[in-house]
């Protein structure tokens, strides 16, 4: 794709569309409920674009823009996921810098006065149990004045409360040790704090967004907008806002300027507020692939709102799904690389997160040996990365004959070369964990289930490598797939028709041999 067509969402779109890599209705789709329900239903899947928004006529929805790692590799111009990996890493150790403008599409509508943010943007609510509709596809960015002179970017839910009626004000969930967790312990209850919450952005930035709680790489003060401006092989541009001192990405959709208050709290639904109890009435649902609980949080100030003139995208996504584990693991595969980078130059060569490693809990590392003694240094890696990322409780390293992109592979991995004496380790017993873990939350026991009461029970490392030293008895059986060809036995159709029988594992046995 070209680089101008990674500019802004709406660019990305179109390109992806002449592809035949989007599916487009102009039937109308009700916010609430149904564009979930369609997203889940084709999870894992191509672009979606609504036309047709009910009760917006000016407005269309985006969903599932990150479903599938093939579109994803190709909207950057990689042939896979793998390739567009290192071009993050790459990324990582040279951001561009952002670039200021002073025009900007997503300021072609301003609205500072009388606001009202319900009938301009078209939140969304993701299962029956949800507090209403609430906004949850939008992303933060703070300004360097107050991230220590760099650039950040992340997702914080919000919830407009329709039960009460919010027009300029909301929730706002903030995961503890994040880097918007850092910033608002900075300014705690010293003065407003700025923020730009940017909805429609160009997809590199959007990736950004993701990728939280790797801090020894992604340090407070770093340029995350820097980064994105890398990996689209251009500089992010951004745009001063209309009422407060920061910038908003001007290539976005809509944007809310305003002020985080920390010294006003509010509750994110009614049930909670009701009971006063925290961490036990539902939310939507959360990356861990568990239901969310609602909180109280501090709250969130509307300034101004400002979009497109022409039908801005809204681009909401559903949590733990495809579209949301891509965004939050791609540029910390990325991360986990340079962190084993660090630890020793050369003996990690890869690093995933599969879907059933869901987001933020935990990796999967892969390398190669040199010598007797590498042998120690899985365990370093698996000590480091579990005890630097917040909220990942496992981790695993295999060796480079192992499909690290095969959840089967690992498994086997796991069942056949693992020393259960010496080859699993608890890291962190007792640390700081998420609430956003069960595992986590459960342990606050009658306490109330907050950051401040809950123990982290420790994250599972494993080293699934094979001793150096005995590495030709753990030779895997191959066959000489390359002595057959098919065809010369069997019809196309023939041999399609007996594929399509074939589970994914099998079918990487019969690509590898093995």
């Amino acid at each position: 794709m070209a680089q101008e067509e990674l500019r802004s969402l709406r660019a990305t779109l179109e390109a992806l569309k002449k592809e035949g890599s989007v599916l487009e209705t102009d039937r109308e789709v009700n916010p609430k409920l149904e564009m979930t329900a369609i997203q889940k239903l084709l999870d894992g899947g191509p672009p979606i674009i609504f036309n047709k928004v009910k009760g917006y006529s000016n407005a269309r929805l985006a969903t599932n823009v990150m479903g599938s790692d093939r579109i994803i590799a190709k909207m950057f111009g990689f042939k896979d996921r793998k390739a567009l990996k290192f071009k993050i890493h790459e990324s990582i150790l040279q951001p561009t810098p952002p670039k200021i403008v002073d025009k900007a599409p997503c300021q072609e509508v301003v609205i500072d006065k009388n606001i009202d943010v319900w009938p301009v943007i078209p939140m969304i609510q993701h299962t029956p149990t949800d507090p209403g509709r609430t906004l949850g596809g939008g992303k933060t960015v703070a300004s360097p004045k107050q991230f220590w002179g760099g650039w950040h970017i992340s997702y914080n839910r919000m919830n407009f409360r329709e039960d009460l009626g919010w027009k300029d004000h909301s929730t706002f969930q903030i995961s503890p040790g994040s880097h918007t967790d850092q910033i608002a312990t900075k300014y705690y209850k010293k003065e407003p704090i700025p923020f730009t919450i940017n909805m429609g952005i160009p997809p590199a930035a959007t990736l950004m967004a993701g990728a939280g709680f790797m801090y020894t790489i992604l340090p407070r003060g770093c340029d995350e907008l820097g980064i994105a401006g890398s990996i689209q092989g251009f500089p992010l541009e951004m745009v001063k806002c209309k009422t407060i001192d920061a910038y908003a990405i001007a290539e976005a959709e809509y944007v809310i300027e305003g002020y985080l208050d920390t010294t006003k709290k509010v509750w994110e639904s009614p049930l909670a507020e009701k009971d006063q109890k925290q961490g036990v009435y539902p939310f939507h649902p959360e990356w861990s692939g568990y239901m969310g609980k609602a909180y109280r949080t501090y709250q969130f100030n509307v300034t101004a709102i400002t979009h497109r003139k022409d039908r801005p995208i809204y681009d909401p996504l559903i949590v733990h799904g495809y579209d949301n584990h891509n965004i939050d693991v791609i540029c910390r595969e990325a991360c986990f690389f340079e962190l084993a980078e660090r630890i020793s130059p050369g003996f990690c060569i890869d690093t995933h997160i599969p879907m059933c490693i869901p987001d933020w809990g935990g990796v999967i590392f892969q390398v190669k040996k040199r010598r007797v003694r590498d042998e120690g240094y899985p365990k370093n890696i698996l000590a480091a990365a579990l005890a630097c990322s917040l909220g990942a409780r496992f981790a695993m390293v295999v060796d480079p004959d192992i499909n690290i992109y095969s959840p089967d592979d690992l498994l086997w991995a796991l069942a056949t070369r693992v020393d259960a004496k010496e080859g699993i380790t608890i890291v962190a017993p007792g640390g700081m964990g998420q609430t956003f873990q069960p595992a986590e939350r459960s342990s606050a026991g009658a306490k109330e289930w907050t950051q401040s009461n809950i123990k982290f029970s420790g994250a599972i490392g494993i080293d699934a490598t094979v001793p150096h030293q005995y590495r030709d008895a753990f030779l895997r059986a191959s066959y000489p797939i390359d002595v057959a060809n098919l065809k010369d036995w069997f019809t196309d159709e023939q041999i399609a028709k007996a594929q399509s029988f074939q589970e994914p594992y099998a079918k990487w046995f019969s690509e590898s041999g093995i």
